[in-house]
């Protein structure tokens, strides 16, 4: 039998075994604590300070800019088509590329109804004036512009120009944060730039990135392209939204995206802030955009040609027709002259001449630097103005309601749809879009129908199409001279 004493040495024992343990642990504990330590490696001060400060700066730009972008809500009936279209890709660009059954293979007939579009614009004026993108509004019947501060006005359409996707409209209100207009043209590739806008119905969003290339035409999008290429997140309802530079000042106006699936790819353009502040004054000032003409036609140069013309390099446009009495013949361009500088810029290509051209006002006296012959030359010119171009601000809704062509909706033929459609040179006019049901023209005309004369009168627009039918009487039959499927041929339309 274990004595008391024996019993308590055991317990001793006992006890001090487990403060052992314990204190070993703790010990183990406290030695991998201070291993730890040693290894932990922590950023610099410096780096610390520098990232917080880059953070802070972002912010500031974002809060100083998103009171001046804003929602763009807009309504207007529409005849044919689904009606289950997703609601996220209510931005009308998406719409007019990827057609009214993007993500959906099922036709529900036509049905007139109410369709509402979504996307952006940026508050330029404090006195409620806001550039957008013209698909944003195109036919809008009602706009609604949504501030960050929730606040809500009805808009007015003050004038569009669809050769540049651009329009601007204008609230009434107090307290408008407007945003400056930076110098697009002093932008250089792989500058920081944000994009603002309210993407997917989520308002005022913040997306960043780069500008991946400037000067990019040829896209399909508009007459008149000089795009800024971003990285920065574009996606549905960004259009007419804000791209500024690090400075929080507008250089650009998000339009659109290249994409495969409808979404972000990594690929967005912009319109540049130079060309939108030409249009946008010219819309101010007379309701409409005039364009300059020289009156040549132009073409690139291939290594061939440059060779052919003694040229060093491809640079320039090489002037393939004069027209006679235009602003180029009194000049005294000859055809083989290749323009390499338009008022003091430097001509790369016939895209960037183009532009310059249309974005100098008419009767503006330019000098003109040529290459001819191998030998250097500047000419003087008086540009004419680009007729049949100019863009009034909305149609008027009177004009041709009661004849036989009411509720016959058309639109210019842009560089894009004639690409897209391979309309043969030659083949001008105006492209019918939509023919309401009850137009008396509907068993007749059909969407996509090019209408080149009207009672024997050449149409060369939209302009030309709303002078002839606003001359026809209610009881009146029009002739009209039609481009479909490759052929043309003529068409009486009388009241039944």
């Amino acid at each position: 039998m274990r004595t008391a004493e024996t019993r308590t040495r055991g317990s001793f024992r006992w006890i001090g075994t487990v403060v052992l343990i314990t204190v070993s642990v703790a010990a183990g504990f406290f030695i991998h604590d201070e291993i730890q330590a040693a290894h932990r490696k922590e950023l610099s001060q410096d780096a610390q300070r520098l990232l917080t400060d880059t953070s802070e700066a972002f912010a500031e730009v974002a809060a100083m800019v998103q009171p001046s972008v804003v929602s763009i809500v807009t309504s207007k009936t529409v005849t044919g088509g689904p009606q289950g279209m997703n609601p996220l890709f209510s931005d009308p660009f998406f719409r007019r590329f990827f057609g009214d059954r993007f993500g959906d293979g099922h036709d529900f007939g036509r049905s007139e109804r109410k369709e509402q579009g979504l996307g952006s614009g940026v508050i330029v004026d404090e006195a409620g004036y806001i550039l957008t993108n013209n698909h944003v509004i195109d036919k809008a019947d009602d706009i609604k512009v949504v501030l960050s501060d929730k606040r809500e006005f009805e808009a007015k359409l003050i004038g569009t120009d669809p050769k540049t996707d651009l329009a601007v409209v204008k609230i009434d209100g107090k307290d408008l944060d407007s945003l400056a207009l930076g110098d697009s043209d002093k932008l250089k590739v792989g500058e920081l730039v944000f994009a603002i806008g309210s993407p997917f119905r989520l308002n005022f969003t913040v997306t960043m990135g780069i500008v991946s290339a400037k000067g990019r035409a040829n896209v399909g999008i508009a007459d008149y392209e000089d795009f800024i290429q971003t990285d920065a997140a574009i996606n549905p309802g960004n259009s007419g939204g804000a791209m500024v530079n690090s400075r929080g000042e507008l250089v650009g106006i998000n339009t659109a995206i290249f994409s495969t699936t409808g979404g972000y790819q990594g690929i967005g353009f912009a319109i540049p802030s130079n060309m939108a502040k030409v249009v946008m004054d010219q819309l101010l000032s007379s309701g409409k955009v005039t364009r300059g003409w020289l009156g040549v036609s132009i073409q690139g140069l291939t290594r061939e040609l440059a060779s052919q013309f003694g040229l060093k390099d491809e640079r320039g446009a090489l002037v393939s027709g004069v027209i006679e009495g235009s602003a180029a013949e009194k000049a005294g361009l000859k055809r083989g002259d290749v323009i390499v500088e338009f008022n003091g810029q430097d001509v790369f290509d016939p895209t960037g001449l183009r532009n310059m051209v249309a974005g100098t006002p008419p009767g503006t006296g330019v000098k003109i630097g040529i290459i001819r012959e191998g030998r250097s030359r500047t000419l003087e010119a008086r540009l004419d103005e680009l007729e049949g171009e100019q863009v009034s601000a909305g149609p008027d809704p009177d004009r041709g309601r009661d004849n036989v062509l009411r509720g016959v909706q058309v639109e210019e033929i842009t560089g894009a749809l004639r690409g897209r459609l391979r309309l043969p040179d030659g083949v001008e006019g105006v492209i019918v879009s939509e023919v309401d049901e009850d137009s008396p023209a509907r068993s007749m005309l059909q969407p996509g129908d090019i209408i080149m004369e009207l009672n024997r009168q050449m149409v060369q627009g939209i302009r030309d199409y709303e002078e002839i039918i606003s001359g026809v009487g209610e009881d009146d039959a029009v002739l009209i001279l039609v481009y479909r499927n490759g052929g043309t041929f003529y068409l009486s339309i009388t009241r039944k």
